[in-house]
């Protein structure tokens, strides 16, 4: 089974910021002016700490990546696919691969768009399909190519590449 894990440096930062913040609030105006910190509190939950918890709540949901061979599942965010319909050979293909530099992979991610309109779907424009459910794969985050037996290439992104491929590869009945 493989499981890749998503840091959470970034969440725990701002999130305890925010309570930071609205605590020193709270010592300053919690007796007389309760309303008015609870009222700041909400503002400052929705209007300053959710957008920065946007893209790793993202990623949790449309690019959490779980092997499980028992089952002989890979799920990628909301998707399910049977292990049986990946091609073994483009695994081992994507296993070859060369990895991208950082810069390489900014820029690989910033160009994977998959949005639901006409012109921006990835089979519009002779790409592979993005599976998770996501839009578009984050800024930085790694992408590796594979093929269903029916030929349709998925993009998969990934934290770990090596980790992944390996995982899938011996998962993956020949």
């Amino acid at each position: 089974m493989h499981i890749e894990k998503q840091p959470k440096t970034w969440s725990y930062i701002c999130i305890g910021l925010y309570v930071a913040g609205i605590a020193y609030m709270g010592v300053e105006t919690i007796p007389e002016d309760t309303g008015i910190w609870l009222i700041l509190s909400s503002a400052f939950l929705v209007l300053g700490l959710l957008p920065f918890l946007g893209v790793p709540i993202s990623k949790f949901i449309y690019h959490r990546i779980r092997i499980n061979p028992e089952l002989g599942t890979l799920r990628v965010g909301r998707e399910l696919i049977p292990l049986a319909d990946l091609d073994p050979a483009s695994v081992q293909a994507a296993r070859a691969e060369v990895p991208l530099t950082a810069a390489e992979r900014y820029a690989a991610s910033l160009s994977a768009v998959d949005a639901p309109v006409p012109g921006l779907r990835a089979k519009d424009q002779g790409r592979a399909r993005l599976v998770g459910g996501a839009w578009g794969v984050p800024a930085g985050m790694d992408t590796v190519t594979l093929a269903n037996r029916r030929g349709e290439p998925l993009l998969i992104a990934t934290r770990d590449r090596n980790a992944f491929l390996t995982a899938l590869a011996t998962a993956t009945p020949a």
